[in-house]
């Protein structure tokens, strides 16, 4: 299977970068083809709302969104890996979700879709309007699901992942990948 994992966050080394090369990791190692896509140094402009792409199936736009919209169409899974902010996803993720909006209209391939996030706070309900937002977004693909999540709070600074049990949980659920 093609496993196409997008980080999104703008820090170099980050700790959902850290995450999601570690679900990268165990996807490779069960077998799969993986492919890390960062969104840190992409330009990502806003939708404009124009629709064209309905029709087109490509964006107006001439920018680095639909290179990694292509990506996203051809992978069979889709992993995204974002850091909360203000107990959401990250303002870059929701951009480049809303520009994957050619997609829709397509006969795209992905099937299962996954989350991995970071956050300075450590509750369990941190992520839910995180994992909300994206359940929105593959709601309207109605060949998708959101297959699994894995949360790691309590990390804050760069670096202070290392070490911490949603590292493991990460690989873990990338051998799994169906």
């Amino acid at each position: 299977m093609n496993v196409l994992v997008i980080s999104t966050s703008l820090r170099p080394t980050s700790n959902s970068d850290v995450l999601a090369r570690e679900f990268a990791r165990g996807a490779a190692v069960a077998g799969h083809s993986v492919e890390v896509v960062s969104l840190r140094g992409k330009k990502i402009e806003f939708c404009r709302g124009c629709f064209a792409c309905q029709k087109t199936q490509k964006c107006v736009i001439k920018d680095d969104a639909p290179d990694i919209v292509a990506k996203m169409h051809n992978a069979d899974v889709i992993a995204f890996a974002t850091p909360i902010y203000y107990y959401e996803m990250c303002g870059q993720m929701k951009t480049l979700l809303d520009r994957a909006n050619p997609l829709y209209p397509s006969d795209y391939k992905f099937r299962n879709i996954y989350l991995l996030t970071t956050a300075a706070e450590d509750e369990p309900q941190v992520p839910q309007r995180a994992v909300s937002g994206l359940t929105g977004w593959i709601d309207c693909f109605e060949r998708a699901r959101l297959a699994g999540t894995v949360f790691a709070g309590g990390v804050n600074d760069m670096g202070e992942i290392e070490g911490h049990k949603a590292l493991s949980e990460a690989y873990e659920l990338g051998k799994t990948v169906s």
